[in-house]
């Protein structure tokens, strides 16, 4: 198992669960700095997570099933880990409940995926209840950031990250697994079957059987692939706060805003003892990144205050987390066997991994021991794919724009009194289309995607223009 976080120990876990047999082994940096599942709020939400996209394709409604499927899942799972980790308060932090605000400190993309989720809401009959922002207890914004509306899904929440992923590896040692401190380089191959991991200490871990569950550490490794054939990877740096409360009652359950642009939506999370989670930031490099930069960590500690609670401004600090979402170009996961023996992937789960997994847990498994296919339960997220579109290029350059002035109104835009985000708007519309116009085998990007390359200094020579055109090659 190359990879230590929530999803890899998830596996690990379930595989010496069911097969007490199998040797298994994960591979990973004890201190996991830069992965998701040390910085993650953790919120099990589903319908909480909906945007306009959500239900527009086959394969983002696959992804949201998946997404259904865990939320039906942590109760039992969160009950069998206390059984098994011994951890008897692992849920200790588990915070039931999940209010969604629509307020006008962002752009109309709120608008749009607000009407989504109460679209999906009703569709599925999922149990909601539309209340009065004024009735959320710790709910104090400034007064022109107040909410318009707000919406209760009771059956989602979150819960502490960090405790859940500690009571794993618990739980998975005392069935045998064996955790290994270190880093992968890369795979032995030998006749189109994997051997074996080499470690960037130049020893070698031998296997007959690998799984690649490292996160946003991955991209490198799917290099033992021919180019253009496994979807570009990108990390989606994410910087968050634990504060402590010291003015007013604080939250009782997650309070946060639908996903806006860039894809994360602001949100704050009870752990208990008025100790608060406040994020999340979200924007995708090429790298995984290890520490807080200054300008998205004042941003979020601006908006929490305004748009959640003026009081956070006494609360203290007790640290800055920071983790890397794995990102797949056409933002969906690669899950499942690949075209070398005996060489599996599970990552590009974006903001999903670790809310999805005790059921990616439960397909992976199914597959290794035989009793099911990750290529029959997951057919559109096969790791080697031609990127899903969910766009074309002419939307993908709306959108971009779209999203560009709806940042920008939440970071406090203010234009003269002569004119509106039009002009604003015109300036994305402009970027992005230069962009395309140098592409010679375009494809329609969402808006974080595109960002993270137009604002690139190198970007005319950048990676993803060589994927894409070894895409065109492969694929066409």
């Amino acid at each position: 198992m190359v990879g230590n976080g929530v999803i890899g120990t998830s596996i690990a876990y379930e595989l010496a669960r069911r097969s007490p047999e199998t040797s298994i082994v994960v591979l990973g940096p004890r201190h996991r700095s830069g992965a998701a599942s040390m910085a993650a709020g953790a919120m099990l939400n589903t319908f909480g997570e909906i945007t306009k996209y959500t239900l527009m394709s086959p394969a983002s409604q696959a992804k949201f099933q998946l997404c259904r499927d865990a939320l039906d899942r942590w109760p039992s799972w969160l009950e069998l880990l206390k059984q098994e980790s011994g951890v008897a308060d692992v849920d200790k932090s588990l915070s039931s409940g999940t209010t969604v605000l629509l307020n006008a400190k962002s752009g109309h993309l709120d608008d749009e995926n607000y009407a989504a989720l109460l679209a999906a809401l009703a569709k599925f009959d999922e149990p909601h209840e539309e209340i009065a922002p004024g009735d959320i207890p710790g709910l104090d914004p400034l007064a022109e950031a107040r909410p318009l509306r707000a919406v209760h899904l009771p059956r989602e929440g979150a819960i502490d990250a960090r405790a859940v992923l500690s009571a794993l590896e618990t739980a998975a040692t005392r069935h045998g697994v064996r955790f290994v401190d270190g880093e992968a380089a890369g795979f032995d191959v030998d006749s189109g079957t994997v051997r074996g991991v080499r470690l960037v200490d130049g020893t070698t871990l031998s296997a007959g059987t690998v799984l690649l569950a490292a996160g946003s550490f991955s991209g490198p490794l799917t290099g033992v692939f021919e180019e253009g054939s496994v979807p570009a990877m990108f990390a989606g740096k994410g910087i968050a706060v634990q504060t402590q409360r010291r003015a007013g009652a604080g939250f009782q359950h997650v309070v946060r805003t639908p996903n806006r642009s860039g894809s994360c939506g602001l949100h704050a999370i009870p752990l208990g003892d008025g100790v608060e989670y406040l994020g999340a930031t979200n924007l995708l490099f090429s790298e995984p990144a290890h520490t807080p930069d200054i300008g998205m960590s004042e941003f979020l500690v601006q908006v929490a205050r305004e748009q959640l609670d003026h009081r956070l401004f006494y609360s203290d600090v007790i640290s800055w987390l920071v983790g890397n979402r794995p990102v797949a170009i056409d933002g969906f996961p690669l899950i499942g066997r690949t075209s070398i023996d005996g060489l599996l992937i599970t990552t590009g789960t974006y903001r999903d991994g670790f809310h999805c997994s005790p059921v990616l847990a439960q397909l992976v498994v199914d597959d290794l021991l035989g009793v099911g296919s990750l290529a029959d339960a997951l057919p559109h997220f096969k790791p080697e794919r031609r990127p899903i579109e969910s766009m074309t290029v002419e939307e993908a350059v709306k959108e971009f724009a779209f999203h560009g002035v709806s940042a920008s109104i939440e970071a406090g835009l203010r234009l003269p009194s002569h004119t509106d985000t039009t002009v604003l708007e015109v300036f994305y519309l402009q970027v992005a289309q230069r962009y395309y116009e140098a592409v010679q085998h375009p494809i329609g990007l969402s808006p974080e995607v595109l960002l993270s390359i137009v604002f690139d200094p190198d970007h005319a020579d950048h990676r993803i223009t060589r994927y894409l055109n070894a895409v065109h090659d492969r694929y066409a």
